[in-house]
């Protein structure tokens, strides 16, 4: 009987059973990024806190809304000191932009936000124990600072730690910050409400210090929580070459256990954070996309300041209500309809794009403000009624249209390397249209009455002129990998 012997097998090699994804450039950060974060991972409490930014912003900038005719009675302002004292923080802003826009590109996400909450406790703790006007306007000043530099570095983690397409993409995380920013108004007229009925009428000269000091709170609780969940953007440390530090980011805020690849050379950054990264935003694919988001931002923001920051005014000198009513009525606006639009376009962007409902809620503005300007002072109880509504469909257009999507526009207009400058640069001149229309609309109202709404008008008509001049859709689009792309073509 013999025996067969089976030759023997050569040694297979060992299997790979690492199934982990493999990093090898930054493009590769960015594609795990866009995929979305694990289930149960940091980022969500990532883009909660940049919102909790965002909030303190729009409430510091909202909270002297119903405070400026107290604190003139109180320090003896003329109309010139009145001024002065309301757009102290937008000035502050207007630096704070182009600085922060510049800074969070160049020392990253992370290092910025984590420095600028600390403007906003000093800021408000100085306001609220403000001995004259001096002293207000100045910390109002360092507050516009904090808002401003806040803005650019939070709209990168929005855009940064979301997904491209899908549940809790970029483009309806970046819409976020508008139903947020009227949520933050709504807590300062809340809070005025609370305080309006409590106070004793002799403390009433107190009610614009508390205000101005809660703002503290908020901004003290996010310095509380931000350093246990905070991290830097993976796709900024990937672009600055540490894939290793990106990959690190990956597993500790967004679940995503990625290994890179050893045999990767070091990348290049992809564009070193200089100054000259403004001119940037003026030259090739980019000129036309920035020309779209300044003409937006600034129309919108002529606009709403005019409308919403004057809403009080309007409120009770337009339609001669007594100073609960119009605390009452600009809360009811704000959250029945500029709010609620707001929550509309985050839900909607994704279907519909930020370009249409920019053009459907400029065209909300348009008609409103002519609206308003036809109905002149309401002399009857109608026309009371259709003012109102004319006031409820402006802040819905706004809510649904250039209220979200300026900042779309301006975030996701440019890839990680250029985002901290773009935004910073759309705010700047935002903050600019700030300024002018607070400072104009108490002397054209005053000059004009009610036909000031047709000054106004000029600015949702200015939104669509450029909305149809530039058909630049930026919902859906992956932005991001411009940076790896040799020469961008949209």
């Amino acid at each position: 009987m013999s025996v067969s012997i089976a030759p023997e097998r050569a040694a297979a090699p060992p299997a790979n059973t690492d199934s982990r994804p493999v990093i090898k450039s930054a493009a590769d950060v960015s594609s795990l990024v866009n995929h979305g974060a694990a289930i149960g991972s940091d980022a969500r409490i990532v883009v909660a806190i940049a919102l909790g930014g965002i909030f303190l912003d729009a409430y510091d900038l909202g909270a002297l809304a119903f405070g400026m005719k107290d604190i003139a009675r109180e320090f003896s302002l003329t109309p010139t000191g009145s001024g002065f004292v309301a757009a102290a923080i937008t000035f502050g802003a207007i630096i704070g932009a182009f600085l922060g826009g510049y800074l969070t590109d160049k020392v990253g996400r992370y290092r910025v936000f984590m420095a600028d909450m600390f403007f906003f406790v000093v800021a408000a703790i100085a306001c609220a124990f403000a001995p004259n006007a001096w002293v207000l306007g100045g910390a109002r000043f360092v507050m516009g600072l904090g808002v401003g530099i806040d803005l650019p570095v939070a709209m990168a983690f929005l855009a940064e730690f979301s997904r491209l397409q899908g549940r809790g993409n970029k483009a309806s995380r970046v819409a976020m910050w508008c139903p947020v920013w009227y949520a933050a108004i709504s807590v300062s007229y809340l809070l005025v409400l609370g305080l309006y009925a409590v106070l004793p009428e002799h403390n009433a000269g107190w009610l614009w210090r508390l205000i101005l000091g809660f703002g503290a709170v908020p901004a003290i609780a996010i310095i509380a929580i931000r350093s246990r969940y905070m991290s830097e953007s993976p796709v900024w440390a990937a672009n600055q070459g540490d894939l290793k530090g990106a990959a690190a980011i990956l597993k500790r805020s967004y679940g995503v256990d990625a290994r890179v690849d050893e045999t990767a050379s070091v990348p290049p950054k992809a564009r070193r954070a200089t100054w000259s990264n403004y001119g940037a935003l003026l030259r090739g694919v980019y000129l036309r996309r920035t020309v779209l988001a300044t003409v937006i931002a600034i129309a919108s923001s002529f606009a709403y300041n005019a409308v919403a920051f004057g809403l009080p005014v309007i409120i009770s000198s337009f339609l001669a209500q007594s100073m609960l009513t119009t605390i009452l009525a600009s809360l009811a606006l704000n959250l029945c309809f500029a709010f609620a639009g707001g929550l509309f376009s985050v839900r909607t962007v994704p279907k519909y794009g930020a370009w249409k409902l920019s053009v459907v809620g400029y065209a909300f503005q348009l008609v409103a403000l002519v609206g308003l300007a036809i109905v002149g002072k309401p002399s009857t109880g109608v026309e009371v009624v259709v003012a109102i509504a004319f006031l409820a469909a402006f802040l819905l257009g706004q809510g649904v249209g250039p209220g979200s999507h300026s900042m779309t526009f301006a975030s996701l207009s440019y890839p990680t390397s250029l985002r901290g400058v773009g935004v910073g640069f759309n705010q700047t001149l935002m903050r600019a249209s700030s300024t002018v229309s607070l400072f104009l609309f108490p002397v054209l109202s005053a000059a004009l009455g009610t036909k000031v709404f047709w000054i106004i008008a000029v600015a949702p008509l200015a939104g669509l002129v450029g909305l149809f001049a530039v058909r630049w859709e930026p919902s859906g689009y992956d932005v991001d990998a411009e940076d790896f792309a040799a020469q961008p073509q949209r």
